[in-house]
């Protein structure tokens, strides 16, 4: 049995943790840490836990945190995980950060799109990225795992099996929407009702913190990659659907470039590569990431699509797919449900 904490357990990453890791066949849950809520019963943050837990929130001290837990899950604000994992390192547990913090390899980068300096930046070499899809091996060893946004997620998934192949040719247009959910639990004028209902909005066109991140990832697996980033808010409260341009660098059938998807994610159990074009709905409140590619040989472009849901494949899910795999778990241990239709 792993023990395992949440520190930032009052946020929708935190909580849609609790949801997955009650029903975790592996798992205990030793400390639920949270700042601003500290004191509260779990089923007082969270109604869709009443009578189902009757633990209580704490302010987080890592430290005390460290002496019983194998592992960790930080659900933290950016900038704020850097002063907590050298202290849980230290006592021997491990963490699956689930924030920015550790996600760029370089400090600088990290500074220039974040605002602040990195105060951990030794941990930076060591952290592995927890895209299971990608980096499966390298996570099982991990000590810290850097979990990936969610707008990352859905973008590399989708790219992957083309900027393997070379077959991306120039710069990469990602047109990405997200339910509000993705902004966090703190209220906001931008994410209350009356903003996002019967609206589409645009935001951090060209700017977004997760547009460095994506081409790192991607960088990895062939030639270096830019991105145009495009991220829009849009009226519901889960799902990301990022629909990526690519000039293609050779002649693709479509049949063909699906098979190469296909056989890129055949030991992939999350991945559901289809012919049918992808849709939120379709992977909500699953671990599932669904992707296609369509390809217009009049243009010689090719456009990937991948839909995930935010919380869980972008955030809570994936987490505990990377903790299964860095304790020698099945990979869907406690993850395997059917998605919520309709």
């Amino acid at each position: 049995m792993i023990s395992v904490s949440v520190l930032g357990a009052s946020g929708y990453t935190g909580g849609e943790l609790l949801r997955w890791l009650h029903g975790h066949p592996g798992v205990r849950i030793a400390h639920l840490g949270a700042h601003t809520r500290s004191g509260e019963a779990v089923e007082a943050v969270w109604p869709h836990m009443r009578s189902l837990s009757s633990a209580e929130l704490a302010a987080p001290d890592p430290g005390r945190v460290a002496e019983d837990s194998d592992l960790v899950f930080l659900a933290l604000p950016s900038g704020a995980s850097m002063d907590v994992v050298p202290t849980l390192l230290e006592a021997g547990t491990r963490v699956v950060d689930l924030g920015a913090d550790f996600r760029l390899t370089d400090a600088g980068s990290y500074e220039r799109w974040y605002g602040h300096e990195h105060t951990a930046p030794k941990l930076l070499a060591e952290a592995v990225y927890g895209l299971p899809e990608m980096f499966c091996e390298a996570i099982r060893g991990a000590r810290l795992v850097a979990n990936p946004g969610c707008y990352p997620t859905a973008t590399a998934l989708a790219l992957f099996p083309l900027q393997r192949e070379g077959l991306i040719q120039g710069a990469v247009v990602v047109d990405a929407k997200s339910g509000v959910s993705g902004a966090g639990r703190t209220p906001s004028l931008h994410t209350s009702f009356s903003e996002v209902d019967g609206n589409v909005r645009p935001y951090s066109v060209g700017e977004h913190r997760h547009t460095p991140e994506i081409e790192q990832t991607l960088s990895g697996q062939g030639a270096p990659i830019r991105l145009f980033f495009v991220p829009h808010l849009i009226p519901m409260t889960r799902g990301v659907l990022a629909s990526c341009y690519v000039r293609l660098n050779g002649e693709m059938r479509q049949q063909e470039i699906l098979d190469l998807y296909g056989a890129t994610y055949a030991s992939s159990p999350f991945v559901r590569v289809m012919e049918e074009l992808p849709q939120t709905k379709a992977t909500l409140a699953s671990n599932f990431c669904d992707v296609t590619v369509r390809v217009d040989a009049r243009t010689g472009q090719a456009t990937a699509i991948a839909a995930i849901d935010n919380l869980v494949k972008g955030a809570a899910g994936q987490a505990i797919q990377n903790m299964n795999l860095m304790f020698g778990l099945p990979e869907t241990e406690g993850l395997w449900t059917v998605p919520v239709f309709p």
